[in-house]
């Protein structure tokens, strides 16, 4: 539009546009051909959700809302039978943020081995999305995030003290691109959803229970135990996660046939390589329920992470001789992420596979089999003995259950239900069955430590009873022995005297922390004192020492605010008041992370709304 005086100039950057940094200038000609150039400013293009154009386009704005503009949400942690939520402060918008996100892509190997063509190709939002899944992780390059997942946290900071990705992205710039210590799963997927969301691409944060580590890609993952119900450690790399978190990206998928679009796996998290780097995906989610494992990229390594199936081996004097389970639905559990405009959690199992058991289910499972066996037929004790291996029928069936929830720092108590199953035939009498239990310090990424307490059980069971034995685990067996996390695996093998057949039962238990509450008192408004009182009540039997207080969340808190808390003795309570100046209107979320030499993880959140400045 053009007056007397100005001109106005509405500019459209094509959609195909690389993203970064931008300088506009203005050239203005004269009659003779002379021309002045005059730089306007500066600009940064990113990827554009709300524009049709745009490969990674998400037509509805409450999505938008969640997976572009939301800078905080949740983790989900803990294990199927009890999922437990983390805050966690995405912080997008922080002031330097955008620029780290820029630094990370410009110091990639992609970038540093030939420069234009990986600029080139930041128009791409697939090539985006590998690269950054590979600098999330420091395997390979000058990576945001060092991998940790021993016990020994002293050269930087637990994983599970993080409370945001904040304060690891401007670590890594602020020291040239040091890696930041340490990272695990949920560490890493939650600072991709960072950079990503800052980028301009639709991202969430999911976790997989129950999530397997398929190294040779046979489907199978074989764990051991011996006649003692001891969890051996097995030489293949194969594992079983408690859980795993990755992300899920949404875009269009260009390389792929039609009907592969929408949300995509990317995984930071540097488990195996992928094109020469630890990286993995773009995968369709679409392309991982229909067993479509050829199309790019890692599509294969993703559907094992849900659908493998778990063998599991009763070793005698260092063989295998008995399968124990066979368990074709015990992987990919609970798939779950944040609800959209909502604190509650939502199941998107559904997304990934077909209901476990269903005709649908198996078909797709063979067929993704035949594609991944093919070309190598992988081994396994499995493959040699599935065709031939009939089970029988189980005399009697074994539960363990929870009497309460279990506490860290108190006695975990236990009942073995036990029952018989009726019999085709006629019915023999008691069956008689010695149950030998075990409990291991269980590791997040599902390998054991030595046992911490045994015990043995005579039971004889007659024709249509049951049984109900308690147990009890002392607090004082596993007090020094459990990793940060306070994981224990309780399994026992029942044999049958008469018949010398085996039946195992497994209960993996998750100790909790005491519980911290938050108040907020007063109504929240921009640039007025907001006051905070925390609240913590040590229920354990022994004192918290060295208690540190972070406090984190964007729009809220300019960076964090760490208190020292000193011991807090058993039993007794804490309150703190804090007292801020929130910085931004809108809903906020206000995470609180109370960590002790005894307890790594205490933690909460607090929902608020903060007004705009009332005027005087």
């Amino acid at each position: 539009t053009i007056d007397s005086n100005s001109l106005q100039v509405s500019l459209f950057t094509p959609a195909n546009a690389v993203i970064g940094h931008y300088t506009l200038k203005i050239e203005i000609s004269q009659d003779q051909g002379q021309s002045v150039t005059y730089p306007l400013g500066n600009f940064i293009l990113l990827f554009n959700p709300w524009s049709a154009e745009d490969d990674v386009y998400l037509p509805s704005e409450i999505l938008l809302q969640e997976y572009i503009m939301k800078d905080y949400g949740f983790v989900y942690k803990g294990r199927e039978s009890f999922v437990t939520s983390w805050p966690w402060n995405y912080g997008q918008f922080e002031e330097d943020i955008i620029d780290i996100c820029f630094e990370i892509l410009n110091k990639s190997l992609y970038f540093l081995k030939n420069p234009s063509k990986d600029y080139s190709q930041r128009n791409d939002v697939v090539y985006v999305c590998r690269v950054m899944s590979a600098m999330i992780n420091s395997n390979d390059d000058s990576g945001v995030l060092q991998g940790n997942w021993g016990e020994d946290y002293s050269k930087g900071v637990s994983p599970l003290e993080w409370n945001g990705s904040v304060a690891i992205l401007r670590q890594w710039s602020a020291r040239g691109g040091q890696p930041v210590k340490y990272g695990q799963c949920w560490v890493f997927a939650s600072v991709m959803c960072t950079v990503m969301r800052c980028l301009g691409v639709p991202t969430r944060v999911v976790s997989n229970f129950h999530s397997a580590h398929n190294m040779d890609g046979n489907l199978t993952i074989d764990t051991y135990y011996d006649q003692n119900a001891e969890m051996l450690p097995s030489e293949k790399q194969d594992k079983i996660w408690n859980f795993h978190v990755w992300n899920e990206c949404w875009m269009i998928r260009k390389d792929l046939p039609p009907g592969y679009n929408g949300w995509q796996v990317l995984d930071p998290t540097p488990q195996q390589t992928s094109s020469g780097l630890f990286c993995c995906g773009p995968a369709s989610v679409r392309a991982i329920k229909e067993g479509e494992v050829h199309l790019a990229y890692d599509t294969p390594f993703v559907y094992a992470e849900v659908n493998a199936d778990e063998v599991i081996w009763l070793l005698r004097d260092g063989e295998a001789q008995e399968i124990l389970a066979h368990n074709t639905s015990s992987i990919g559990k609970e798939i779950s992420t944040k609800m959209v405009g909502s604190d509650q959690r939502q199941d998107i199992t559904g997304s990934y596979k077909y209901p476990e058991g269903s005709p649908e289910e198996r078909s797709v499972f063979m067929k993704a089999s035949q594609k991944m066996l093919r070309p190598k037929r992988a081994s396994s004790l499995l493959l040699d003995l599935l065709g031939s291996r009939v089970f029988e029928d189980q005399p009697v069936q074994l539960q363990l259950h929870l009497t309460r929830m279990p506490v860290w720092g108190q006695d975990v108590p236990l009942t073995l239900h036990v029952w018989r199953v009726p019999e085709r035939a006629h019915p023999r009498g008691p069956i008689r069955l010695v149950v030998r239990f075990c409990a291991q310090p269980l590791l997040h990424g599902g390998g054991t430590r030595k046992p911490l307490w045994r015990q043995m059980v005579h039971l004889s069971l007659d024709v249509g009873k049951e049984i109900q034995w308690p147990l009890l685990l002392p607090y004082n067996n596993y007090r020094n022995k459990l990793t940060d996390e306070k994981l224990i695996r309780v399994s026992g093998i029942a044999e049958v005297e008469e018949t010398g057949r085996s039946m195992l039962v497994l209960k993996d238990l998750s100790l909790e922390p005491p519980l911290l509450s938050i108040e907020v008192s007063e109504r929240a408004e921009v640039g007025n004192i907001l006051r905070v009182h925390i609240t913590l009540t040590n229920t354990l039997m022994v004192a918290l020492n060295n208690c540190i207080m972070v406090l984190e969340g964007s729009g809220l808190i300019n960076g964090q605010i760490v208190k020292d808390l000193g011991t807090l003795m058993a039993g007794h309570t804490i309150r703190i008041q804090v007292d801020f100046y929130p910085i931004k209107t809108g809903p906020r979320q206000l995470q609180v992370l109370i960590s002790s030499n005894e307890v790594k993880e205490i933690k909460g959140y607090k929902d608020i709304f903060v007004a705009a400045a009332t005027a005087s």
